[in-house]
């Protein structure tokens, strides 16, 4: 058994205490002498295509290094994310990402790769983004294919391609959450793409929010015041304050809570410092820490969800609230009732901080990794 002791970020309150854990959380006494550290529950980031110089379509050896990187900012659970590229190099990257999940990693040290976020091919050709232009409409047998590998976790998908209303079926029967993104859909068609979703037992989604989708405006509302006025749905956002205003996120925040959820959607540059880099196979380059393809468009992100937090405190965010933002609500947006949160019985996954919110410990199931 070991111990922790700090102030502890429960989902609720910030209290000094001591975590007495295994691989799970034995007890939580909340007495102790109230030090300069944090204890928050590990991060969860549900969209990470790379970071380290390596990425998922790169395969085994890739996605096991940029899962290293991001553990090392505090993520304790990760779905390495595919881009559009031409079909076979997507399932290829999804069949390395299976068997990263299978094997683990080599010397143990590693998060937990909880599956894989496809992101493209299934997106508008309309509203590529950075993504390259191999998208394609997600037909029974591609979306079948991608089934077959078992390790999709959730899947971005732009509602308005056809076939679209069967994929949504198919993706939400086998407990895929449906994210919408890369659209050119209005109000209505993401407010039936929504509907669509609850009433086949899925789980709704939006990826990174604001981005590759139009904006809320008086007489097009657009998808994200479709997320807005739903109940029901979640959605990724970036915040890295290049692809959301730090007003945008609070107005997000105000409206949809507990179903925000923090994403870094970083790229292979992400930690290695401004210059020229890739993604998908395009040029990219990093200035003063943005990436953006040459036509100026932003290519992903260099961000980690350490950095992520750190901005939501310096937003306004209390600091249970930013721990949820990168922990527990994706934690409930996935289906993860084992993690996000620091409380007996769940996984003892802990990112230990600073005053200043910078990472001085990671542990994964009660080994610390860092």
């Amino acid at each position: 058994m070991t111990d922790l002791q700090g102030r502890l970020v429960l989902p609720d309150r910030v209290v000094a205490g001591t975590l007495s854990f295994d691989g799970v959380i034995r007890s939580i006494d909340e007495k102790g002498e109230a030090s300069g550290r944090y204890i928050l529950p590990g991060f969860i980031d549900a969209h990470v295509h790379g970071g380290d110089g390596a990425d998922t379509m790169d395969g085994v050896a890739a996605i096991r290094r940029l899962s290293r990187f991001h553990m090392a900012h505090g993520t304790t659970t990760i779905l390495p994310t595919t881009i559009t590229r031409p079909w076979p190099d997507v399932m290829d990257a999804l069949r390395a990402v299976a068997e990263v999940r299978r094997d683990g990693f080599a010397d143990g040290v590693g998060p937990a790769v909880h599956g894989a976020h496809l992101e493209g091919p299934f997106v508008s050709p309309h509203r590529l983004g950075a993504q390259p232009p191999f998208a394609i409409a997600p037909d029974p047998a591609h979306v079948r294919a991608a089934l077959e590998v078992g390790i999709v976790r959730v899947v971005t998908l732009a509602p308005e391609l056809d076939h679209a209303d069967t994929a949504i079926e198919s993706f939400a029967a086998a407990g895929v959450r449906v994210s919408i993104g890369h659209t050119t859909a209005g109000f209505e068609q993401t407010e039936q793409a929504i509907c669509r979703i609850c009433s086949a037992g899925g789980t709704a989604g939006a990826t990174h929010l604001f981005n590759a989708m139009g904006g809320i405006e008086g007489r097009r509302p657009g998808p994200a015041a479709a997320l807005f006025c739903s109940d029901a749905g979640y959605a990724e956002l970036i915040f890295d304050t290049h692809h959301v205003h730090p007003g945008s996120f609070r107005l997000a925040h105000r409206v949809m809570g507990e179903r925000l959820l923090f994403v870094t959607d970083a790229m292979r540059g992400a930690g290695l410092g401004d210059g020229p880099s890739q993604l998908g196979g395009q040029d990219v380059m990093i200035r003063d820490g943005v990436a953006r393809l040459p036509d100026g468009v932003l290519a992903g992100s260099v961000l980690t969800l350490d950095v992520a937090l750190r901005n939501a405190v310096r937003a306004g965010t209390p600091v249970t609230e930013a721990a949820a933002l990168v922990s527990g609500n994706a934690a409930r947006y996935l289906g993860l009732d084992d993690r996000g949160a620091l409380r007996p019985g769940l996984r003892a996954d802990f990112v230990v901080m600073n005053a200043a919110f910078e990472i001085e410990e990671v542990w994964v199931e009660g080994v610390r990794r860092r």
